[in-house]
């Protein structure tokens, strides 16, 4: 009887983990106008000290500013600096103590398309000015999402596309190779069985 008890009794609600629940633009999001900020929103509310929000943008550059807490909500001014994607990095602790870090990543379809031989600071924003926070070393080192671009200038997505396409391609060559092996011990045991 008293396991029939114990068992219909509600679970004590376990050490709380903060999460994301979800943010303005969504994750994978496509944008043609760009917000005037980034809005992620927790399951518990996070702390102020301990909390880290990053914004970077195409070619590296830092595309946010301080963020400002409402409850379990955090909001970072958006300071678009070129289409492109935009990836909204976050770290924070819950109240157990754990750590919680992730990101968000969005696309902004319109703007002044980057310059690769121009620096970030002469690259400019949606409405014709420089972004400042991108001309800030001290801006710059507190992002702690970094895009890595390759040698000749060219972001890194285009490469990464390359390298998939050889990836898969090297991957379909083995798995026929395999099915091929396969299929010729099958007719060998057959064979063999005559």
């Amino acid at each position: 009887m008293a396991f029939g008890v114990s068992f219909l009794a509600p679970p004590t609600p376990a050490a709380a983990h903060n999460s994301l629940t979800g943010s303005d633009p969504r994750d994978g999001a496509k944008v043609a106008t760009a917000p005037a900020r980034i809005e992620l929103r927790f399951l518990a509310k996070p702390a102020p000290a301990t909390t880290k929000i990053t914004i970077t943008g195409p070619d590296n550059v830092v595309a946010g500013g301080p963020p400002v807490f409402d409850g379990s909500r955090v909001r970072v001014p958006f300071k678009p600096a070129a289409a492109g994607l935009y990836i909204v990095g976050y770290q924070l602790a819950s109240s157990d103590g754990h750590p919680v870090k992730g990101e968000v990543r969005f696309t902004l379809t319109t703007g002044t398309a980057a310059d690769p031989s121009a620096s970030p600071s002469a690259t400019p924003t949606v409405d014709g000015t420089a972004p400042a926070a991108a001309a800030s070393p001290a801006a710059e080192g507190t992002s702690s999402v970094t895009p890595v671009a390759t040698a000749a200038g060219s972001p890194l997505p285009a490469a990464q596309e390359s390298s998939q396409v050889r990836g898969w391609l090297w991957t379909i060559g083995a798995a026929l190779l395999v099915g091929t092996l396969v299929v010729w011990l099958q007719r060998r045991r057959r064979a063999r069985r005559r």
